[in-house]
């Protein structure tokens, strides 16, 4: 077991997941991030899931976001981790990566009903989860500074 798939307290979780925190441009020049509503939970989130047998976070994260909002992305650099309990009870840890979408589009399915692109404002009112909104925060933070030390970057 590596390092990475511990949480903070150094036991391995019950539930190991991935994500990412997909931020686009608007044609105003405005950075959005995708929020996805989940029918089973009733609730507005990030894309993410749970790895499958043998398959790495990062490539997780990917395939996650793909299947949940429809876009084929980029992973850029590695958000901080999630620890929480679920419904259920159970730890879970999940790793988040700052992507940036290259082609695809939505269309509703049974896991996700609904994906908005919203400001960060938007997205703090409209999230269900406080790590979430946290998490967005942070992604934010760390786009808008590479965009300021990187000024030739695509976006």
């Amino acid at each position: 077991m590596a390092r990475d798939d511990l949480r903070i307290d150094g036991s391995k979780p019950d539930i190991e997941a991935a994500g990412g925190v997909v931020l686009d441009r608007g044609t105003d020049g405005t950075t959005r991030v995708a929020v996805i509503h989940r029918p089973r939970y009733m609730d507005w989130s990030l894309p993410k899931g749970k790895l499958e047998e043998g398959e790495d976070w990062r490539d997780a994260a990917l395939r996650e976001v793909e299947e949940e909002t429809g876009f084929r992305s980029e992973a850029g650099a590695e958000l901080p981790p999630v620890s929480y309990r679920d419904r259920k009870g159970r730890s879970k840890l999940v790793r988040y990566w700052l992507m940036e979408p290259v082609e695809g589009e939505f269309e509703p399915h049974g896991e996700v009903d609904e994906l908005r692109w919203l400001t960060r404002r938007e997205a703090e009112e409209l999230l269900t989860y406080e790590h979430d909104r946290d998490l967005v925060k942070r992604a934010m933070r760390k786009h808008r500074l590479h965009r300021l030390l990187n000024p030739l970057s695509r976006r």
